[in-house]
Order: structure tokens, then C-alpha cells, then sequence
């Protein structure tokens, strides 16, 4: 085997392979049993803080 043979080998099952993988995110991400937790993922940040606000959290000795 040659540079070439091995190095064209390698880019063709690297490009076939990224592509598997593209198309399984995408796959995963729109496979309608993962709706409701993408949906409670989205509202995470919106959601209300769970700590109680009058307890201080540990900064670290930062103020």
C-alpha cells in the first residue's frame, strides 16, 4: 500500500462516517419521543431559581 491508497482509503471512510453521524444527530434530535425533553430543556433557563435567595452561596472567597 501506497500514501496515496491509504490517505485517499482514509478520506473516503472519514467523509462516509461524519456523515452517519450527521444524519444520526439529526435523526436524534427530530425522533418525535425526545419532544418533551427538548421542550423542558428550553425552559430551563426560564424556569425559577430552586435555591432559596437569602442563602448565600459558596463564591469562593469572593464577595
Amino acid at each position: 500500500m501506497t500514501y496515496q491508497t491509504v490517505a485517499a482509503f482514509t478520506h473516503s471512510f472519514s467523509l462516509l462516517l461524519f456523515f452517519v453521524l450527521f444524519i444520526g444527530v439529526v435523526v436524534y434530535a427530530l425522533w418525535p419521543g425526545n419532544k418533551k425533553v427538548f421542550e423542558r430543556a428550553s425552559r430551563m433557563p426560564l424556569d425559577g431559581d430552586e435555591h432559596d435567595p437569602d442563602t448565600q452561596q459558596h463564591t469562593g472567597g469572593r464577595t
